[in-house]
C-alpha cells in the first residue's frame, strides 16, 4: 500500500544516511504520503459506511420509541414520507435516525424552525419501506398519490398535501434509477409549489404590477427536476412554472404587463414544443393578446388593436390545428368565437 519505496527495509531500520540532499527532500516527502495514507485507511471507512447505510420511509405514521417494545417511552412521531436512516433491525422493530425536519438554509437564526429536528429510536417495521423493499418505488408512489387525492378532498387527512410531496420526493431520494422517479421529482416540487403559491397570493404585495415587488415562490425543486431529468417532459413542465414568478400582480389597465407576458408565453412554447404545457402556454398568449384589443383602444392605439386581434386568431387556430385532442384547443374555439364576434375578453363586458 502506498509508494513502493515505503517498504524499503533500509528506511524500516533507519539505516539511509542523509549526505545528499536531494535524498533527505525524497525520504521527507515519503515520509507525508506514508501519513496521509495511514489517515485514509482509518477514515475511509467510516465514511463509507455512513455512505452506504440503508435508508427508508414510512408509508403510514408510526410512533418512534426508546426501545423496541410497544409499551416503551414515545419519543416522538415519523409520519409518512420522512427519511429513516437504518441503524440496525429486531424481530418485528427497526432502529432507525428519522429526520424529521431538514435544516433551513435560508431562514433567519431567531427562527426555531430553521434547526432541522432528528430522532433516534425504535419503529415498528410494518409500514417500513427501504431501499432493498420489492416494489419499494411503486409502493411509495401509490400511497402518494392516494395522499395526493385526500389533500383534494374537503374532508381529507389533515396534512396529506404534506405528507404526498414527502412520499414523492423520497421515490427519487430512495430509488434514482426508478421510471418513476422523474414524476416523483416532479409531483413533489408541483405541490410545493402550489403550498407556496397560496401563502404568495394571500400577501399585499400579490397585487404589485411588476413581478420583483412581489414575493417569488421557491424555485429550488423545480430547477432540480430540470437539472436531473434534463430533455423529458417534466422538466419541460419544471421550466413551465418559472414563468409563473415573472407575471404581473396586476396590469392597472396598462398594455406593458399582458404585451410582454404573451411574448413570454410564445417564447416558452417555441422552445418547449413537445411539452404537456406547450397548448396552455400558446392559451395564455392567445387571451393575453385578446385582451389587449380593448386595452389598445383605451391608450387610441386601432392599429395595435387590429395587430393584437389578428395575432390571438393566429394562436387560437395553431391550438386547435396543433394540440386538438387537448382541452385547451376546446377553450381557444371559445376564445376564437368570443374575438370573432368582438366580445371584450378583457374589463367591463357590458355595453
Amino acid at each position: 500500500m502506498g509508494h513502493p519505496s515505503l517498504g524499503n527495509p533500509c528506511v524500516a531500520k533507519g539505516t539511509v544516511t542523509f549526505n545528499n540532499p536531494g535524498m533527505k527532500l525524497r525520504i521527507v516527502v515519503l515520509a507525508a504520503l506514508a501519513l496521509f495514507a495511514a489517515a485514509l485507511f482509518v477514515v475511509t471507512p467510516i465514511a463509507s459506511a455512513q455512505s452506504q447505510a440503508q435508508r427508508g420511509t414510512l408509508v403510514h405514521e408510526e410512533t418512534i420509541r426508546v426501545s423496541p417494545a410497544a409499551d416503551a417511552a414515545k419519543l416522538g412521531e415519523a409520519s409518512r414520507g420522512h427519511e429513516l436512516v437504518i441503524l440496525e433491525t429486531s424481530r418485528d422493530w427497526t432502529h432507525v435516525e428519522a429526520i424529521i425536519r431538514e435544516p433551513k438554509k435560508d431562514a433567519d437564526e431567531d427562527d426555531p424552525q430553521s434547526e432541522g429536528k432528528t430522532i433516534t429510536g425504535w419503529v415498528q417495521d410494518k409500514a417500513l419501506v427501504t431501499q432493498a423493499t420489492p416494489n419499494g418505488d411503486k409502493i411509495i408512489f401509490g400511497e402518494a398519490a392516494d395522499s395526493e387525492d385526500q389533500a383534494s378532498r374537503r374532508r381529507g387527512r389533515r396534512d396529506a398535501a404534506q405528507d404526498a410531496m414527502r412520499l414523492y420526493y423520497r421515490i427519487y431520494d430512495l430509488f434514482p434509477t426508478s421510471p418513476l422517479a422523474a414524476e416523483g421529482l416532479y409531483r413533489a416540487a408541483d405541490i410545493r409549489w402550489q403550498i407556496e403559491r397560496s401563502d404568495v397570493l394571500t400577501r399585499p404585495s400579490a397585487r404589485e404590477r411588476d413581478s420583483y415587488m412581489r414575493g417569488q415562490i421557491d424555485e429550488q425543486w423545480m430547477k432540480l427536476v430540470v437539472k436531473k431529468f434534463p430533455g423529458t417532459k417534466w422538466a419541460d413542465m419544471a421550466a413551465f412554472h418559472f414563468l409563473e414568478n415573472k407575471l404581473c400582480g396586476d396590469w392597472q389597465g396598462a398594455s406593458k404587463c399582458p404585451d410582454r407576458e404573451a411574448e413570454m408565453y410564445e417564447k416558452y412554447a417555441k422552445e418547449h414544443e413537445q411539452s404537456p404545457s406547450a397548448p396552455e402556454a400558446l392559451y395564455q398568449a392567445a387571451w393575453r393578446r385578446s385582451a389587449l384589443i380593448e386595452i389598445y383602444k383605451t391608450e387610441a392605439n386601432q392599429k395595435k388593436a387590429d395587430e393584437a386581434k389578428n395575432r390571438s386568431l393566429e394562436l387560437t387556430q395553431r391550438i386547435i390545428s396543433q394540440y386538438g385532442q387537448s382541452d385547451w384547443a376546446l377553450r381557444a374555439q371559445s376564445l376564437m368565437f368570443y374575438i370573432q364576434q368582438g366580445v371584450p375578453t378583457f374589463g367591463n363586458t357590458t355595453d
